[in-house]
């Protein structure tokens, strides 16, 4: 019997399968895609402000980082490369995101420069922000639905033996 007749044959997987949502369509998929956004258009603003070249560089390294993760999610590649505690990864990323990005901002918008660059500057506020909030989400799917070797089970799951 081939695996994918085993597949069809359990109920209970094609079940929890029909549970799972796409990436895309879940909370944590619009903020990811919301903070791709809001940095892709903060780079933007600062290249064509023609803003110092660290602006540019951190925020398009940090477009890279993200667009790698959207990828990652969408193909659900983060199962299959089980060998890598992702949402760990993950966690730790939004947060270094959000010290670069809020950095970067910060000394974008504090000597008088042009409108573009303040521009930029405030879109790089807005993705530190959706990067918190991304962190968060994750965070918590972390503390209330662990996975993999660091799963949780609740005393009344766990059998009594005399």
């Amino acid at each position: 019997m081939s695996s994918a007749q085993r597949r069809m044959l359990d109920p209970a997987e094609a079940q929890r399968k029909a549970l799972q949502r796409p990436f895309c369509l879940s909370v944590k998929g619009h903020v990811k895609m919301l903070r791709l956004v809001l940095t892709v258009t903060s780079m933007i603003f600062f290249i064509l402000a023609q803003a110092p070249e660290p602006y540019i560089v951190i925020t398009g390294f940090e477009v890279t980082i993200i667009f790698f993760f959207v990828l990652l999610y969408l193909l659900r590649l983060d199962r299959l490369l089980k060998w890598l505690f992702w949402p760990l990864l993950d966690v730790i990323n939004s947060l270094v995101t959000t010290v670069f990005l809020i950095i970067v901002s910060v000394l974008a918008l504090i000597p008088e420069t042009t409108s573009m660059t303040v521009l930029g500057g405030v879109f790089g506020l807005l993705s530190a922000v959706c990067c918190l909030a991304d962190g968060a989400l994750i965070y918590r799917k972390l503390l209330f639905n662990p996975s993999g070797p660091y799963q949780k089970k609740a005393a009344h799951d766990q059998k009594h033996t005399l």
